[in-house]
């Protein structure tokens, strides 16, 4: 089969990654020179941790397909370094006990270490904290050089064809097939059309498949120098396990009672997620908003927040940081819906909305789609 493939992120990516795998020839179209949104805005992070138990086997199958991906695309920069989620209250430390207790513990590698433990898994965390949540199946890409190499790669087989600057203008489902027409004047002939488009919810979108059950959310981030040090987990705060479903349970539910967050965490709904890139640096985040419209200018209050939890959790001071941005994804308003994956007409599709967790799942819902397109 042809495809053409709308949308150079990471969810357009990994579609077009399950399409080659498969022997189909693919034509993929991305407005911009190079994707600008979400997927190189993110942690890069292969987050199993926190996911819900619904999504778990799915979160588990892309953790796979990432690392048998890695191994054959170094430059994606695939590590399998893990997570330790770090307690500092009694409420915070209940969570963890409840997550390393849980009925699926074992299939997310969790483990919880006293101090000591954890400053044998990462020398570099010398700071305060009552313990630590080992999660082993967590992992990390490299979010700003992994769609530049896997292109290259499907690109080697003669049957990808990327397209940068080139922006879809109109499909038409031909009953046979589909065409696009791109605003270039191009006209890109395919047995089918999937359509993922990110956080751009209207134009192109809204023409093909309407108003879709999803919402923007927006974030704010920020990187560092190079630390100097192996920071040889990921990371997070006790404030994470009120945002990932994973931890939802009677301890969540007392934290949430007991022990306020911050003012500044509270407002701008906070948790700390950070992860050393290859370069050394830090990438640490984040906040989440969800009222639109969306300021053009970033706070600069969350970033103190963020500064002061890492450099105790360190126990150092951070290294400068040297870029600051904000960012926005796409999230399906039902909390049981993984993606919106919608057949707008016999030969084309849209699929948009894994709500931050579209670099996690991006390989499996791409091969998810195939299956379910029959490819």
């Amino acid at each position: 089969m042809r495809l053409v493939i709308i949308g150079g992120g990471i969810l357009g990516t990994a579609h077009a990654w399950a399409a080659i795998a498969r022997g189909h020839e693919v034509v993929h179209l991305e407005r911009e020179r190079e994707a600008r949104g979400a997927t190189v805005r993110n942690f890069g992070l292969v987050w199993v941790s926190g996911r819900s138990a619904g999504e778990l086997e799915l979160t588990l199958r892309s953790r796979e397909l990432w690392e048998e991906i890695g191994g054959r695309v170094a430059g994606v920069g695939f590590r399998p370094a893990g997570s330790i989620t770090l307690v500092r209250t009694p409420a915070e430390l209940a969570v963890a006990e409840a997550a390393a207790a849980g009925p699926t513990a074992a299939d997310r590698g969790f483990t919880l270490l006293e101090p000591e433990q954890v400053l044998a898994h990462n020398p570099a965390l010398r700071g305060k904290y009552l313990a630590g949540l080992h999660c082993s199946t967590d992992a990390a890409v490299e979010s700003r050089q992994a769609l530049p190499a896997l292109r290259a790669h499907m690109a080697a087989s003669g049957r990808y064809a990327f397209h940068e600057s080139t922006e879809a203008r109109s499909v038409t489902d031909t009953g046979a097939g589909a065409v696009v027409l791109d605003d270039q004047g191009r006209r890109h002939e395919a047995d089918l059309v999937v359509h993922c488009p990110g956080a751009a919810h209207s134009g192109l979108t809204r023409e093909l498949a309407g108003v879709l059950p999803v919402r923007r959310v927006r974030l704010q981030m920020m990187q560092t120098e190079p630390l100097g040090e192996a920071l040889t987990t990921a990371i997070a705060d006790g404030d994470s396990f009120r945002y990932y479903p994973g931890f939802a349970g009677p301890q969540v539910d007392s934290l949430a009672r007991e022990q306020s967050q911050t003012a500044t965490a509270a407002e701008h709904k906070m948790q700390l997620l950070c992860v050393q890139r290859l370069h050394g640096g830090l990438t640490i985040g984040d906040t989440h908003e969800y009222t639109e419209p969306f300021a053009f200018d970033v706070d600069e209050s969350p970033y103190d927040h963020l500064t002061e939890v890492t450099e105790e959790l360190l126990g150092r001071k951070l290294p400068r940081v040297v870029r600051r941005w904000a960012g926005v994804y796409s999230q399906s308003v039902d909390p049981d819906a993984i993606v919106t994956r919608v057949r707008a007409d016999t030969n084309v599709w849209v699929v948009t909305g894994p709500g931050g967790r579209g670099m996690t799942l991006g390989p499996a819902l791409g091969e998810q789609t195939a299956d379910e397109i029959g490819l």
